[in-house]
Parts: structure tokens; sequence; C-alpha cells
């Protein structure tokens, strides 16, 4: 079996499911040594989402909008839109994996290790939709992080710096927020499970943010390039970063590779 032509065939399937399993089985074979790199194979580009055909698609400004997580309906708002994202990480992790070439054996496995955890992610959001009655497709969604993954999908020092550099460690930040208000409720079996869940992805995420510092380093020293020039390509794609005032969740950024000094360009007051 040849890596990109499975890889590709894992990004292109749009049901959640089989896409999980052809994860797995790619994951799976990976490690087992069970497959050829043909890196000359062409590289073909990817129009529309995988997602395309099972969802509506809308602007971001027209995705219900989650208000109150005491009843099945704000629930199931909520969960639909962290699944979606847990979808869209399936899939940019593995255009990460399938759209650069030549790089080190060590890269690819971890984005399809990435992708792996992703899978996990989407299956666990999935049971809670079922439980409040709820399935993905059933809310409308946007395209934002596979814009954001096509756009930067023509250099991968940019996909590492915009995707799991900016991108998933904006969710590092954004993940304890949702916990401390689901936290405000009165306790219940499925207000606790989505804690649960959430403090699950939260902790998984980390070592994600982890692997694209990681790569992006390994790519900047490569080409001899200062780390700094993250702010600049960041800059390019959602300008303002440094004139944020960012709630900044600094122990898992810097567990996952942020150094103060870019942290405290960002907004953060104390790091140590």
């Amino acid at each position: 079996m040849e890596f990109f032509k499975e890889t590709l065939r894992a990004l292109r399937e749009s049901d959640p499911y089989e896409k999980g399993a052809l994860v797995e089985q790619l994951y799976t074979n990976l490690k087992r040594n069970a497959l050829v790199f043909d890196h000359d194979a062409p590289v073909e580009t990817l129009d529309e989402p995988s997602y395309a055909s099972i969802v509506t698609i809308v602007r971001p400004r027209d995705v219900p909008k989650r208000k109150h997580f005491d009843d099945a309906e704000g629930q199931g708002i909520l969960l639909h839109a962290i699944a979606h994202i847990e979808y869209s990480a399936i899939d940019l992790a593995l255009d990460s994996a399938y759209r650069f070439r030549r790089m080190p054996s060590d890269y690819y496995f971890d984005w399809i290790e990435v992708a792996f955890d992703e899978v996990r992610h989407f299956g666990m959001l999935d049971d809670l939709m079922r439980r409040v009655g709820v399935k993905y497709g059933d809310y409308p969604v946007h395209t934002a992080l596979f814009d954001a993954g096509k756009k930067s999908g023509r250099d991968v020092l940019e996909r590492m710096a915009v995707v799991p550099r900016y991108l998933e460690a904006n969710g590092l930040d954004a993940n304890p927020k949702i916990i401390r208000r689901l936290e405000n409720y009165p306790s219940s079996p499925m207000i606790d499970a989505i804690i649960d869940a959430l403090g699950v992805i939260l902790e998984e995420e980390v070592s994600h943010v982890a692997k694209g510092d990681r790569w992006f380093k390994a790519v900047c020293e490569e080409r001899g390039i200062d780390p700094d020039v993250y702010f600049e390509i960041v800059e390019r794609y959602y300008p303002g970063l440094e004139k944020k005032n960012l709630q900044l969740n600094i122990e898992a950024r810097r567990a996952a590779g942020f150094a103060c000094d870019e942290l405290k360009r960002m907004g953060a007051q104390k790091c140590e």
C-alpha cells in the first residue's frame, strides 16, 4: 500500500465513521512499516472539504450560537460545533501528512497519529450528541478551518504556524473557558460527560500543538530562519495577533512549546 494514496483516500471520505476506519487502518499500517512512500506522486488540490456532501455550509456568523447549556438543544449545538472542529482537525492532520513531501518519517507518523486522536475525539462527541438526539449534519457549519488549511497548503512552514501553532493553540485557550461555563450549571450526567470529554480533548490537544511546534521549529532551523517569523506568518492570515489582549492558557501553551517571550508578545502578563 502506498502512503500518500491511502492518506488521500481517508482525506476525501465524507462519512465520519468510514473516515475513522481508514485513519485507523493507515495508522496501524504505518506503525507496522507496511506502507511505501512515493514522494513523486502528484499532489492533488482539494477544492472543497470532505464534509461538503453531508452538511449545510454557511458563513461563520450564520452558524447557530450556543447560549445555554442546561437543555438538550443548547448541549446539542455546543457538541455539534465542537464535533465539527474535530472532524475538520482530522482532515487538517491528514492533509498535513499528504501535501508535504520528502519530510522525515517522524513527520508523517506524527500527523497520522494526530488524525487518529481526532477520530477518537469526534467519536466521543458523536456519542454525546446522540444522547441528546443530535447527529453530525443536523446543524449548519462553516469552512473556516478548511479555508485556513487550503491557504496554508503551499508551504509546510506556513501550515505548521497557522494550523497547530495558531488555530489549535487557540483551542487550548478556549476549551477551559467552556469547561468553566459548564461547571456553573448544576451537575448532571450529560453536563459531567461533556466536561470529561472536553478535559480529554484539552489534554491531548497539547501534544498536537507540540507536534506542530516541533516541526515549525525544525523547518525554521533547516532553512536558517528565526522562529519569530511565526508572528509575520500569522499576521498575514489573522492580523492583530500582537495587539490582542488574549486570555491565554499559559500552562498549556508552555507545555506545547511556546516560549514566554512569544506569549508576552501575545499579551501574557505573567509567564515563567
